[in-house]
């Protein structure tokens, strides 16, 4: 019996020591920034799901030892994205943006977008806070051009140097601001009624939002705008005659609709509302085409209906029924050089002219849808 119990406390500690050494182990996988992409092979993909946890057995010793901790996910940070960089060109400072995500099969993949139009990066690398990659592009006098690239990335800011046949020079930029997706002009119908408001929401340089609302019935000040995971909230103190009332507005925004209730002691109203220009909001692969040859170029059109054509930024991009006009204004030291775009907005496709004072060029756009990320 006595040799028995010694048995049995043997096999019981024995148990606990193999039990003590179980553990598991778990790949994070970095998922890249949520943001609005320029082209659609460069946008971002899903990160891929994680593997079911392993449980192995390891011996005592191994148990105690420390385990380093997982890689945290990051999100909105590290290089995915878009970037406002200058480049300090013999005495001159010309700005271009530059955007990272990674293709379908992983890999990083860049663009070089400039005046003189979109470039692909190649043989980009980011290890440790360091980038490096290849710019081909073609030069004024039609011959290909290759550049290097090589710098660090800290803290939202990008720095480094590039390197071509023609010398070195300096590269200093940060991330782009994102545009809260709820800004822009909001055409606003309540309940069954016929006539139609329109609200609209702007950001300052911070990111704080201000709305107003503008009627045909009444007056009306809105204050306290807030915008969380797709819900915007605020308040609206109205006067119409002798009657005054506060109400407040909660809704979601799905795209270009919004959608909410208005409550106040009068009782509640159901609201809805289209972004106006929303099917021209968003980034445009464009191709350039005049008697020198064809460029690739983006347009970007933000939800307050300002923009981007390549890195030069347009103050107002009119929509009127299906007509698209902008002007672009370049400056080169004391020189100015206007272009002019007018052109039509049809079945998802953009195509007009831009005009300028050496000739016209031709411009036919496709929309970037960007791709749902896979949740599984």
């Amino acid at each position: 019996m006595k040799n028995y119990m010694v048995i049995l406390t043997l096999a019981v500690i024995s148990l606990g020591l193999i039990c003590g050494g179980c553990g598991s182990k778990k790949a994070a996988v970095d998922e890249p920034a949520a943001i609005q992409p320029s082209v659609k092979e460069a946008e971002p993909v899903a990160a891929a799901a994680e593997p079911a946890t392993e449980v192995k057995v390891e011996s005592a010793a191994e148990a105690k030892a420390e385990k380093p901790a997982a890689p945290a996910r990051t999100r909105g940070r590290g290089l995915y994205g878009e970037w406002q960089v200058k480049i300090d060109y013999n005495e001159r400072q010309m700005e271009s943006i530059l955007l990272f995500s990674r293709n379908s099969e992983g890999n990083l993949t860049g663009k070089w977008i400039s005046f003189r139009g979109m470039n692909e990066l190649t043989n980009v690398t980011f290890e440790d806070g360091k980038l490096g990659f290849v710019q081909t592009y073609q030069g004024r006098d039609g011959q290909t051009r290759t550049s290097t690239f090589a710098g660090t990335v800290e803290e939202g800011k990008i720095s480094g140097t590039v390197t071509s046949n023609r010398g070195e020079y300096k590269l200093t930029g940060q991330r782009s601001r994102r545009m809260p997706r709820v800004v822009g002009n909001w055409k606003m119908k309540m309940g069954d009624r016929e006539f139609t408001s329109t609200l609209a929401v702007t950001a300052d340089n911070d990111g704080k939002l201000s709305a107003k609302w503008q009627s045909e019935r009444g007056e009306h000040e809105v204050t306290d705008v807030k915008y969380e995971r797709r819900t915007l909230t605020f308040k609206r103190n109205s006067k119409m005659g002798d009657r005054q009332w506060e109400s407040t507005f909660e809704g979601t925004v799905q795209g270009n609709v919004l959608t909410g209730v208005f409550k106040s002691e009068r009782g509640e109203i159901v609201a809805e509302g289209k972004r106006i220009g929303g099917a021209l909001i968003g980034n445009w692969n464009l191709e350039v085409t005049s008697e020198r040859g064809s460029r690739q170029q983006r347009l970007k059109v933000n939800p307050d209906m300002s923009g981007m054509y390549g890195a030069t930024p347009i103050e107002k991009i009119n929509l009127e029924d299906s007509q698209v006009s902008f002007k672009i204004v370049l400056e080169f030291g004391d020189r100015k050089f206007e272009m002019d775009f007018a052109g039509k907005l049809e079945d998802s496709k953009l195509t007009g002219e831009l005009t300028t004072s050496r000739g016209t060029q031709k411009i036919t756009g496709t929309k970037v849808v960007r791709r749902r990320r896979r949740t599984g």
